[in-house]
């Protein structure tokens, strides 16, 4: 990996440079919060930036250190979390209005996992309100640190995915109800891990879908990827959807490299209806694991039909309904467009649209089911094209039919898409995106790989074997 400045190094090489007193927690800490005061005017990737007590978790863990006490695999490096999730004494907003002043009262399961492991948390990243597709005009809308700061962030965990690609902290928190770790991941041009649904604890972490809710790391590099899931993975009391089976080292397992992995390909799945550059990226990546000693096995992917992406939205509106019970619509006038107007969706829904909608999202996992059978993967694109041009004061809208736009984003961008992403929030299935390349105006492309549950090792093997040998994650946005 070539020389990188401190704020572009990967967690791993932080860690091991601070667990051998080369480097200060105190001054890598500093270094990022004064990285984050020059850019967070033009970003806007954090909510909340919590100075005084990062630096005093900073100067705790070089105490520690130096005492021979060494707390984990994340101990003294800077991270920080999406705002959703709860920290003691912290606001958790949610990208809420009537939320700015919710100081919880208890941590979060992977907050204090992550804690635990030493971790400093630099503060609270930006998310869309609820956790959906659109902001609330009380809110920044984050800025892709690619090209002219002119590109689209993601959806909800686009703090997350601003925040790690422009080096604000070496690794984040996200969430991925329909696409939201992956989405931002394959836009700011980083590796987004996707868990199997209950591998993570959600407790502590705000919902959106309960049933279609994931918690992953959002990274600069596959190791780091591993590292942090096996920090926050694991069962917990607290929330009885976790699954309760062991978490295997993965940084160990993703060293064994790809040679007899069985890797699914359908071409025409993975290049119909995508970006000539696309689909050339994901190709090329796929011919390199062949090289690499992967098997290469040709299978059928199941169309995803356009019933399956509207039952989508059924399912996820009723369950938000759900959740915001409490303050919806008896506090309607607090929300913001695009949100106000998914949460009466999902509370116009009948049951009947309910259950037809839950039919259908069990038909779609179903077919999907026999195409693991005999590979250990599936590769194809995260998305069909690289990030595109759009204006964020268009964010804070709802659905737009003269523009063609939900929130400022395009009807076609989201539908070209789908058919790589919604399916795996359906059945709870792992997937690993990260960088394969770049377009013609070097906007970040990203290549997907998919697999049973809670074969996340496998994915890391793979994803870590195409890292070492390309160079995609070493590169970084210039923000000049």
């Amino acid at each position: 990996m070539t020389d990188q400045p401190l704020h572009y190094k990967t967690l791993s090489a932080v860690a091991a440079q601070i667990a051998q007193g080369d480097l200060n927690s105190v001054d890598v800490t500093e270094a990022l919060l004064a990285r984050i005061d020059h850019l967070e005017p033009r970003l806007h990737a954090y909510i909340s930036v919590m100075n005084e007590q990062a630096l005093a978790a900073a100067a705790q863990s070089d105490r520690s250190r130096d005492q021979g006490n060494v707390l984990g695999p994340l101990h003294g490096v800077p991270i920080a979390v999406k705002d959703l999730c709860h920290k003691t004494g912290w606001v958790t907003t949610a990208g809420h209005s009537f939320r700015k002043n919710a100081i919880a009262d208890f941590d979060a399961t992977v907050v204090a996992r992550l804690e635990a492991s030493g971790a400093i948390l630099l503060g609270k990243l930006a998310t869309t309100e609820g956790a959906m597709v659109g902001y609330h005009r009380d809110f920044n809308v984050p800025r892709n640190p690619w090209g002219d700061l002119d590109r689209w962030p993601g959806v909800s965990s686009g703090g997350s995915g601003v925040a790690t690609a422009a080096g604000l902290c070496f690794a984040s928190l996200g969430t991925d109800t329909g696409g939201s770790i992956r989405f931002p991941s394959a836009v700011n041009g980083i590796v987004g891990l996707k868990p199997t649904w209950g591998r993570v604890s959600r407790h502590g972490v705000l919902d959106l879908g309960p049933t279609l809710d994931h918690v992953g790391p959002m990274t600069r590099s596959v190791r780091d990827a591993a590292r942090v899931l096996r920090v926050i993975a694991g069962h917990d009391m607290a929330d009885p959807t976790s699954l309760a089976v062991k978490v295997p080292d993965y940084e160990s397992e993703m060293e064994k490299g790809v040679k007899g992995l069985r890797i699914g390909w359908d071409e025409a799945f993975a290049t119909r209806d995508v970006e000539a550059h696309v689909a050339e990226a994901v190709t090329e990546a796929v011919s390199q694991l062949a090289a690499m000693g992967a098997d290469i096995i040709e299978i059928k992917v199941p169309q995803f039909e356009e019933e399956d992406q509207g039952a989508w939205g059924v399912i996820a509106a009723s369950e938000a309904a759900a959740v915001h019970e409490a303050t919806f619509p008896s506090q309607a006038d607090a929300y913001g467009t695009y949100f106000h107007g998914f949460l009466s969706e999902g509370r116009a829904a009948s049951s009947v649209d309910l259950a037809k909608a839950i039919f259908t999202r069990r038909r779609a996992v179903g077919r999907m089911a026999p195409v693991f059978h005999d590979i250990d993967m599936l590769a194809c694109p995260t998305l069909a094209s690289e990030s595109f041009r759009y204006n964020p004061d268009d964010a804070y809208g709802g659905v737009d039919l003269e523009k063609g736009t939900l929130a400022g984003v395009p009807f076609s961008w989201f539908a070209r898409s789908s058919r790589f992403v919604t399916i795996w929030d359906y059945n709870g299935y792992p997937t690993l995106s990260l960088p394969c390349g770049f377009s013609p105006e070097q906007i970040p492309l990203s290549l997907q790989l998919v697999s049973a549950p809670l074969k996340e090792d496998v994915l890391l093997r793979a994803g870590y074997a195409f890292e070492q040998a390309s160079e995609f994650h070493t590169q970084h946005p210039s923000l000049v």
